[in-house]
């Protein structure tokens, strides 16, 4: 064997160590973020699981067409119980699938919007809740919960809104792990998220852009008083974000990522947010 050869055969050797060395280093890495989030491919929709020390929460279910895909995920993932499942509200791409995961796993708590919406996909829900005899918690203010060592507010309008009733009354969720501070907007509107900043005292890391990327005025005024720096905006090829939502995050020098571009996954160790899609 040739010298040269013998050569590219050595450093191939050091590359191929190398990179199982870094895959391996990623691998441990990444075990020690405990906290995942996990947003669903859902279209213009909002379905998201999130799960700590192997308890599991979700914030609303997409459409009824992504039942199939949520079932899949909780099989893959040996998910049998939510120890929570949050509707933020009753439009059709946020509550779709919502009687496809009670009727398939155990939920210990329901907390839902104080502002109906008649829909088969709203009395589905109904339906499925007296069959597995459970009763949904109303939120029309501060509540509080927990998963593992989380603290969680779910924030329910305290009124009903004149204008765009049923995305205004839209749960807002707020999660702690650590340092690091999230923020899930359902589809809050200029009034909703008005009257959210006037009594918010927190600072978030995370956010989950309300109403798909739609342009909000009042989004700015959040932004500008947070020190967030990773977004996600659930949207579709079909209806995309709105181009000046997005130069108002990119203002801000926020990372934005959009569902429409594949499932996205945050993990959380307290300290710090990895991001993969």
């Amino acid at each position: 064997m040739k010298k040269e050869q013998i050569i590219l055969i050595i450093v191939l050797g050091i590359i191929i160590i190398g990179m199982i060395l870094i895959y391996s280093l990623k691998g441990k890495q990444e075990e020690n973020y405990n906290f995942e989030i996990h947003f669903f491919n859902a279209g213009k929709a909002d379905a998201i699981i999130l799960s700590k020390d192997g308890k599991y929460m979700m914030i609303d279910t997409g459409e009824e067409e992504l039942s199939d895909e949520i079932i899949k995920y909780f099989q893959e993932n040996n998910i049998t119980r939510l120890e929570y499942l949050i509707i933020t509200h009753f439009d059709k791409d946020h509550v779709g699938s919502a009687s496809t995961v009670i009727n398939k796993v155990e939920v210990g708590e329901v907390l839902q919007s104080n502002v109906p919406k008649e829909s088969e996909y709203y009395t589905n829900y109904l339906t499925a809740l007296e069959n597995k005899n459970i009763t949904p918690t109303t939120v029309s203010r501060d509540y509080e919960i927990t998963l593992s060592d989380l603290e969680i507010t779910v924030n329910g309008p305290e009124k009903i809104y004149d204008s765009n009733e049923s995305n205004n009354s839209s749960l807002i969720v707020s999660i702690t792990d650590g340092s690091n501070k999230f923020l899930f907007m359902g589809d809050s509107q200029n009034a909703r998220i008005k009257d959210f900043i006037s009594t918010n005292t927190e600072e978030y890391d995370f956010l989950k852009v309300p109403y798909h990327g739609n342009y909000l005025k009042r989004l700015e005024e959040l932004l500008s008083t947070n020190k967030i720096k990773y977004a996600v905006i659930t949207s579709s090829e079909e209806e995309k974000e709105d181009n000046e939502t997005i130069e108002m995050l990119y203002k801000y020098n926020i990372k934005t990522y959009l569902t429409r571009e594949g499932s996205i996954t945050v993990l959380s160790n307290g300290e710090e947010i990895l991001i993969k899609q």
